[in-house]
């Protein structure tokens, strides 16, 4: 054989080799770790659409908190299901809301542990959208619009109920035109300039969702979201929302879903320089929990081989719930 020769595999013959060379390390800081919190007592409910995640009411909670804390895990994003619901969202930012009061419990007990509140009203609107709607009725099937900037201020109350509450970081997921500077302006008029805003900012109206809709009990009532949310087969649109994200204020910038846009994250980083965030939402947490369940793959291997390609790709934080079982697998 003439000279030279290109022997790829010298850097691939052992394990010590293999991980002096590695290129992108997954380390369990890079994790977000969802949680449901619920109304009621004595309450942890597995979703039956998400094996191993939970609904918990307020009494049940510390246990859960504990474990992420120990394992390492350096922040939750917190989800709330009300006990009522309105054709605003009044729960959202009340302020004895089931997130700001769950907010409260887990910075008491674990004053470092980060909480991320998510800033929607889809949980707590009847409707079941992430704003307020003007419905109309024809040949008795109900129709109705999201409306943008009177959604707007409702989104900021929530996001100043949730800061006050002790939410280390604002995560606003409506996609509501215009949702970062209003809230940015809210949190800053009420004395929380000092936290920071993880945009959804690339936010695609996805199948991906299925499982969460169970798990948030937010299915829209009529009609979709795809008036607000990001049709799957752009990518051109995607810069746009992100750059009027940055121009707004935001802190961070997320894409969700993330296996199915590798190819947006990838892009998204290319082209800003802020902390990017890439969801690994419900649908895809569920088909791996399916097939493992099944016997059909290795879930730990297919789990962080996942997790690795959404930060090969670009991202520099991961919110999954597989956030306390990799951790624990990276432990060893």
């Amino acid at each position: 054989m003439g000279f030279p020769i290109t022997r790829h595999r010298r850097l691939r013959g052992t394990a010590g080799i293999r991980g002096m060379v590695r290129e992108t390390i997954l380390n369990t800081l890079d994790f977000i770790q969802p949680i449901f919190v619920t109304y009621g007592a004595g309450v942890k409910n597995e979703i039956s659409s998400m094996p191993g995640v939970y609904h918990f009411s307020l009494d049940t909670l510390k246990a859960e908190v504990d474990e992420i804390a120990a394992l390492g895990i350096p922040a939750v994003l917190l989800f709330g299901i009300p006990e009522t619901k309105d054709a605003v969202g009044s729960s959202a930012f009340a302020e004895d809301g089931i997130v700001q009061e769950a907010t409260r419990l887990i910075k008491k007990w674990y004053p470092e542990l980060l909480v991320v509140a998510d800033t929607c009203l889809c949980e707590f609107t009847d409707h079941g959208h992430c704003g307020m709607v003007h419905t109309h009725t024809v040949d008795g099937v109900v129709h109705g619009d999201v409306i943008n900037d009177a959604s707007l201020d409702l989104l900021t109350r929530t996001a100043v109920s949730q800061a006050r509450a002790g939410a280390d970081i604002i995560a606003p997921s409506n996609m509501m035109d215009g949702f970062v500077h209003a809230i940015r302006a809210g949190l800053d008029e009420n004395g929380f300039e000092h936290v920071p805003i993880m945009s959804y900012s690339v936010k695609y109206a996805s199948a991906f969702y299925g499982p969460f809709r169970e798990a948030a009990d937010s299915a829209p009532q009529f009609g979709n979201r795809k008036t607000y949310q990001m049709d799957p087969a752009n990518l051109r649109e995607a810069i746009r929302e992100a750059d009027s994200d940055v121009l707004e204020g935001a802190d961070m910038l997320m894409v969700k879903p993330a296996l199915a846009y590798l190819d947006v994250i990838r892009t998204i980083r290319d082209q800003f320089d802020l902390p990017l965030v890439a969801y690994n939402v419900s649908g895809e947490y569920s088909m791996v929990k399916a097939a493992a369940l099944q016997g059909w793959i290795d879930e730990k291997a297919v789990v962080l081989e996942m997790l690795t390609g959404m930060k090969r790709a670009g991202a520099d934080i991961i919110i999954t719930y597989f956030a306390k079982d990799a951790a624990r697998w990276l432990r060893g």
